[in-house]
Order: structure tokens, then C-alpha cells, then sequence
């Protein structure tokens, strides 16, 4: 038995096989010559049985042609011919065996060689796959285990889940303690995930905090659990851990077949949970959901996609559209949202999947600039007695660099008042920073912007920002709309809602009005206006032409009026 060392691990191998983990490369070329140096020299082996049987020839050879004549007594001198005799039957094969010997040492001096090749090669290949500072294996072996994984899951019709895993501290650890400290935490780490997880999971070191642990006949939210603990382990002190009595971090879990349906496609949803993970609080566990981590279906890298965002909003491959909102008393326009498309030529399908990159690559306030510049460049034609709503992220609102004049310049130099301007607070990101994003938004206010809450009954962070800060309007979000005319529950919701910004003195907008019976119910309920399919698909003019409201609901089924009542 041999033993390999390699970094910090001992591994040992009796003919030095690479590990399954770390399977041979699929790259052509590369891993067939030495298996072919692994197996018997063929020309070896030849060799050695030629100068066998030479041998044996030489020797039955020089014994059949002396041997007679001895017998026989040829030749005047029997010494003479004992000697010839010996010389012919026992020094030449002596001979001929010295020299046999000598090329028989040669082929396996050349025998030995190959096979110090052979673990020479296994060194280095052990050696490539392995993160020197943990013991775990790279991001090369990583590639390849994952590929190996994927193909059998693929075969034999399993499941398989991917764990993206961030340490959260290691930038404050490195300035706080250098760069040592930092490896003392990223080793804990490593020592924790190798002390818990199962003995079928895979654990990589992929990048400077990033890990990457496989999990095979495991389905996302089975992942989700063991990874959980796997936090909660790092949190309150596990005796894996050196040098450090907690450390904390994030994580991002995606499975094959669903939603993943390739090796390429479960590396970039799991990393898209993750980044989402990091920018909405950390510390966290998140499964890859397409709606609310945006990158389902593209098949590019983070870093790709914020090239390409970053492409869209230098060549503003973006073009605006406009949405009328109506009054729900008089059926008339009283204003517009502004909303942005990517081009044609952008590299993204729709605005969803376009904002969906923006987060996931953390490029969000610049787009968000470049489209409320597009919006108010094509906001010229707003009619008279209208408002102009436009969507911004609290990352935007929140930034450091936020300045109320920006938006109030930006305004001026398209002919706006900031009066007939609504800033809409998106709900696509949690709220970081509360204090500062209240203190920017009074600012807005001050300057005299008004503040809309977005999308809100989509999640809790809408509903949560009802709580903290006092917004001008209110926008119910689709999803409680269109549900509302089907459930109870959903009904007592907007009753809330509405109840709520009532007590405010604001107003309130129902999103996504598509039928009849939705509108009937929202009118019901004492929402004061609405946008929607229904009444007005978005456009690229701001045409202000009202509707008839009371056509419209004509065709309402009854019993639903009764229900929204």
C-alpha cells in the first residue's frame, strides 16, 4: 500500500486509483494515454519472451550439433572435442544468458519507469483536484463530479440537489485579522461541512469563500433541511470549528431534473438563490424559485448577465410604454405608468427577465436610472390633469449616492413638474436600510414628488412597508385582484388595504383588472381606481380616452356582486 500526500490530507490507495469523486477528465486525449501506460507494455512483455526462447534455442541448438560427434567419437582428440563440447553447450548459452539478463533488466528498468509515470501522473491529477488549504476538492473537481453526478441521476432516473454556499464575514475577517484569519475561518468551514453532511454528499472549496456541496438522491427540499442544519451548526458552535466559535453564511440550493434540467442550468439557479440569499439579509438558506430569483431559463452566468445589463444600459436598448390608470367613479384617465421593454437586440426576452438579471447580477440601480430616463424622455405628451408614474427599487432609493435634485433635474429637463410625477416603490427587493430609504423618501416628498407603494399583497415586504412608512397611494397587486373574486380570503385583504390607506387619506389602484367580475368587485369594494387589460393595455402614446365603466361590468356574474359586498 502506497500513500499520497497532498496538502493538508493523507490519501491512501493501494494501486493509486483517482478517486470517484474526482473521476478522470472527459477532456479528449487527455486521461487515454495514461490509462494506456496503466495496463501491461505489450512490446515488454514481447521482448522478454523473445530473449527466452532465443535462449532456449541457442542452447538446444549448440546440443544437438556437438552432442552427436562426442558420442560417436569424431575427430582425432576426444579432449578436443569435450572441450568444443563445453564451449558450444555451456559458456555460449552462459553467455547468451548474460546477455538475455542485461536486456531483460532493461525492460524492466523501462517497466519501472512506466509505472513511476503512472503515479507521477496520479500525483499530479490527485493533486489538481484537491483545494491545498481544505482538503476538499476544487472547482475542477467539482466540474467533473457534477457532469458524473448529472449523467447518473440522468440513467438510472434520480434526483439530485446542488448547495451554493457563501461565508458571509470573510471580507471583515481579512481586514480585521489579514489574510490568515481569513483561512482559519474558510478551514472551519471546511471542517464543519465535513463533519456533517453524509458520506455520499461531495463537499468543493470552488472559489475564496465559496463552497459547493453535491448532494446525490436528494430533492431540493430535503437539501434545504440538511443545509439548514448544516447553519444552524456554523451558528452555535460546532467542535468542528477552529479558531472561531461561530461563523455564519449563505446559501443557495437547486435540484436536477426540476428545476434544473442540466449541469450548467443547476450551477446557475442554485448561484442565482445564493446571490439573492446575500443581497436580502444573509445568513439564510434559500431553494432557487424562477419568480422570485429571475434568472430561470437563461442560460448565462452571473457574470455574463451583468455584462448584458450593463450593455443594455449603456446602448439604452430599452423603450417605453404606458399604461392608463382610470378613475373608478368617472371612468376617466387621471394618469399613467410609466413602464420600459428591452429592445429587440437587447439579449432579454421581456422587461421580467430583464430586472430579474439586474438583481441577480446586482445591477439594479443602473437600470433603474436608465428606464426612468427612458420613461420620462417619451413623457412630453402627458395630458393635462394626469400623473406619471415611475418604478424604482428601494436598492435605488437606498443607494448611497441617492440625490433628490438628480431626480428633480431629470424631471425639469423633460418639461415635468415634480408634482405630477409618482415615484412607485417596487416590491422586487426587500428593504435594507428602513431609516435611510424614510429619510430619502421624505425628500422626495418634500421636493414635491408623491411615494406609491407598489405591488403590495404580493409578499410580506409590501404589507411590512404599510407599516413603516405613510405612502400617496396604494397599489394592490395583481394576484390579490384576480384571486379576490374566487376567495374569501383574499377579499378580506383589500378590505384592509383599503380601510388602511382610507385612514390615511391616500388613494388606492387595483393592478391587473382582466375581467368583468374583477372589476365589479373592486368597484364594490371602494377601490378608488384601477389599470388593467380590461380597461387599457399598455402603449407607447398616452392617449387619455375614458371608458365606460358601466358596460364594462355589465357582464358580471351576479352572484360575485353579491360576494364583493
Amino acid at each position: 500500500m502506497r500513500v499520497l500526500t497532498c496538502g493538508p490530507v493523507r490519501v491512501y490507495k493501494e494501486a493509486v486509483p483517482i478517486p470517484s469523486a474526482f473521476a478522470p477528465s472527459t477532456v479528449e486525449g487527455e486521461t487515454e494515454s495514461f490509462d494506456a501506460l496503466r495496463k501491461p507494455d505489450p512490446w515488454a512483455e514481447a521482448t522478454r519472451r523473445r530473449v527466452i526462447v532465443a535462449f532456449a534455442a541457442v542452447f538446444a541448438t549448440s546440443t544437438l550439433i556437438v552432442l552427436p560427434g562426442v558420442l560417436a567419437g569424431v575427430g582425432p582428440d576426444p579432449l578436443a572435442a569435450l572441450v568444443r563440447f563445453v564451449l558450444a553447450a555451456l559458456v555460449l548459452p552462459l553467455v547468451l544468458a548474460g546477455l538475455a539478463r542485461w536486456v531483460i533488466r532493461a525492460v524492466q528498468s523501462l517497466e519501472r519507469s512506466r509505472e513511476h509515470l503512472v503515479d507521477l501522473y496520479d500525483l499530479a491529477r490527485l493533486d489538481s483536484m484537491l483545494d491545498p488549504l481544505t482538503g476538499l476538492g476544487n472547482h475542477r473537481a467539482f466540474q467533473e463530479e457534477l457532469l458524473r453526478q448529472v449523467d447518473d441521476s440522468r440513467r438510472y432516473g434520480g434526483v439530485l440537489a446542488l448547495a451554493m454556499i457563501d461565508l458571509d464575514e470573510l471580507k471583515r475577517t481579512n481586514d480585521e485579522q489579514g489574510h490568515a484569519g481569513g483561512d482559519v475561518l474558510i478551514r472551519s468551514l471546511a471542517r464543519l461541512i465535513q463533519a456533517t453532511t453524509r458520506a455520499s454528499d461531495r463537499a468543493f472549496r470552488i472559489g475564496g469563500d465559496e463552497f459547493a456541496i453535491l448532494l446525490p438522491h436528494t430533492d431540493a427540499d430535503t437539501a434545504h433541511v440538511l443545509i439548514r442544519r448544516l447553519l444552524a451548526s456554523a451558528l452555535d458552535g460546532h467542535p468542528a470549528l477552529i479558531g472561531t466559535n461561530r461563523l455564519s453564511f449563505s446559501a443557495g440550493i437547486s435540484s436536477f431534473p426540476t428545476p434544473s434540467s442540466d449541469g450548467g442550468r443547476l450551477t446557475r439557479q442554485a448561484d442565482a438563490a445564493l446571490y439573492w440569499t446575500k443581497r436580502h439579509g444573509r445568513t439564510d438558506v434559500h431553494v432557487f424559485d424562477p419568480s422570485r430569483h429571475g434568472t430561470a431559463g437563461d442560460p448565462r452566468s452571473i457574470p455574463e448577465l451583468a455584462a448584458a445589463v450593463a450593455d443594455v444600459v449603456n446602448r439604452r436598448a430599452l423603450r417605453a410604454v404606458y399604461q392608463p390608470i382610470f378613475s373608478l367613479t368617472t371612468g376617466d384617465v387621471i394618469g399613467f405608468e410609466g413602464l420600459v421593454r428591452p429592445t429587440a437586440d437587447s439579449g432579454f426576452r421581456d422587461a421580467s427577465s430583464l430586472f430579474g438579471a439586474a438583481e441577480a447580477a446586482e445591477r439594479i440601480v443602473e437600470l433603474d436610472h436608465a428606464a426612468m430616463e427612458t420613461v420620462l424622455a417619451g413623457a412630453g405628451s402627458l395630458p393635462a390633469g394626469c400623473y406619471l408614474s415611475v418604478n424604482l427599487s428601494p436598492r435605488t432609493l437606498e443607494a448611497d449616492d441617492f440625490l433628490v435634485g438628480s431626480i428633480v433635474g431629470a424631471l425639469s429637463a423633460h418639461g415635468l413638474e415634480p408634482s405630477r410625477v409618482v415615484l412607485e416603490l417596487t416590491e422586487r427587493e426587500t428593504i435594507a436600510d428602513l431609516d435611510r430609504l424614510q429619510a430619502n423618501l421624505e425628500s422626495c416628498r418634500g421636493a414635491g414628488l408623491r411615494i406609491a407603494a407598489d405591488d403590495v399583497g404580493a409578499g410580506n415586504a409590501g404589507l411590512r412597508m404599510l407599516t413603516e412608512i405613510r405612502f400617496d397611494i396604494v397599489k394592490i397587486d395583481l394576484s390579490l385582484v384576480q384571486r379576490g373574486v374566487l376567495h374569501e380570503s383574499s377579499m378580506a385583504v383589500i378590505r384592509a388595504i383599503r380601510d388602511l390607506v382610507d385612514r390615511w387619506g391616500a388613494s388606492t389602484v387595483a393592478e391587473g383588472v382582466e375581467t368583468a367580475d374583477q372589476l365589479l368587485a373592486v368597484q364594490t369594494l371602494g377601490i378608488s381606481s384601477a389599470q388593467g387589460y380590461l380597461l387599457a393595455r399598455p402603449g407607447e402614446a398616452m392617449i387619455a380616452e375614458g371608458v365606460d365603466l358601466e358596460t364594462l361590468a355589465a357582464v358580471a356574474t351576479p352572484r360575485l356582486v353579491a360576494k364583493a359586498s
